[in-house]
């Protein structure tokens, strides 16, 4: 018969590391309680907000948390609807990011209005959602695509862009995105290496590793928006603690022009 969609590894998908192995609940134990800090990225968001005085960011807020509880509850269970759960908010937390941010410079032709995105946004990513129900192993695949796209648009920015701040940041965001990456494909494709040498923890790292690169992909965003959308005021990227401490939080602050009378 077949399997629950809820029950415990019922998903299409299972990762490298044991299942079971320190906990009879949580399937992947690695996977599941230390290496999904996704969620405390949406903090990051909440300066977005603060800068750009709207409630745009506040629903980015809630779909990287819900992303991050439902990638806990995905590793947990293994299960087909945590699978999806999972997928599907990561898909809907892009939607929503390309719905408010992403520049009118690059709108299609067609699209005349910020409102018209919206909904051609929205569309898109109903018809994507329910395309990811055909064949839900492929979903990771075209999910870390995107990212593709997202790196293309800061190359494109970073050519109108002189401040070496801002390069600086974009280089380190795509360092920490490569080795998110190269951990992901590794324990897809490398499993029978990591489970020889008994250390199949690499998708652990891409928890850690990804949510280190948004940390730095948001105040980008951010940066280049308030260029786009407030350019009365000049954005400055800002490391918290220090510009020296090896690990950083990165913030933009904005500082008006003196107007001429």
């Amino acid at each position: 018969t077949m399997p629950s969609i809820f029950s415990y590894q019922s998903a299409e998908v299972d990762w490298c590391e044991g299942n079971f192995e320190r906990s009879p609940v949580i399937a992947e134990y690695y996977n599941t309680v230390p290496s999904n800090p996704s969620h405390s990225v949406s903090l990051s968001t909440l300066q977005a907000r603060q800068v750009s005085g709207s409630t745009e960011p506040a629903w980015l807020q809630l779909c990287l948390l819900l992303a991050g509880i439902f990638s806990m509850y995905f590793h947990m269970t293994l299960s087909y609807v945590g699978q999806l759960l999972d997928e599907l908010s990561i898909l809907w937390s892009l939607a929503v990011a390309y719905s408010f941010w992403y520049p009118k410079v690059y709108f299609p032709r067609f699209i005349k209005s910020r409102q018209h995105f919206f909904w051609l946004s929205g569309a898109t990513t109903v018809v994507t959602t329910l395309m990811s129900f055909v064949k839900p192993a492929l979903n990771a695949y075209a999910l870390n695509c995107i990212a593709l796209h997202l790196l293309y648009l800061t190359w494109r920015e970073l050519k109108k862009c002189q401040d070496r701040r801002v390069h600086r940041m974009a280089a380190v965001m795509v360092m920490w995105w490569v080795l998110a990456i190269s951990s992901w494909l590794s324990d897809r494709w490398l499993c029978g290496l990591w489970q020889a040498i008994n250390f199949p923890y690499f998708h652990s790292f891409w928890h850690v590793l990804i949510a280190l690169s948004l940390l730095y992909l948001c105040p980008l965003v951010i940066y280049f928006d308030v260029n786009y959308e407030m350019p009365s005021f000049r954005p400055k990227l800002g490391y918290w603690p220090s510009d020296s401490w090896p690990i950083v939080v990165p913030y933009i602050a904005l500082e008006e022009p003196h107007k001429q009378c």
